[in-house]
């Protein structure tokens, strides 16, 4: 099992920022932050699903083919190799805690298909 987190890492984005709140073997919990007009990549992942949960604002969130809106509260399941991304089209900063788990945690395991950024390589 590979696990490239750490608790307390953190990185700024474009869009907004995250931290590691946790991670062991198998798992990494980040809080993320979204800020207002933001929006992730496109993207999916090989190794690892992510359980999203929404807790303050509004995300809009792909999922495969499907446009969803989800309330802070509310969560989604993101199956590994399946296209997604969150975006917030509010003007208040929205934030979610996601949960990674599978084999291989590690940033290199995105795969973007759009990006706003310029980051699709």
């Amino acid at each position: 099992m590979i696990n490239n987190y750490a608790r307390g890492q953190k990185d700024n984005r474009p869009w907004g920022t995250w931290e590691v709140i946790d991670c062991g073997e198998g798992f990494c919990v980040k809080h993320i932050l979204v800020n207002p007009d933001g929006i992730l990549s496109l993207q999916l992942h090989h190794h690892r699903a992510e359980h999203w949960i929404i807790v303050k604002g509004t995300a809009t969130v792909t999922l495969g083919e499907n446009i969803l809106t989800k309330h802070a509260g509310e969560n989604i399941y993101i199956p590994v190799e399946t296209k997604h991304r969150i975006q917030n089209t509010t003007r208040e900063p929205m934030e979610f805690i996601e949960v990674q788990v599978g084999q291989n945690l590690d940033e290199n395991d995105i795969v973007r298909y759009e990006d706003v950024y310029g980051r699709v390589k």
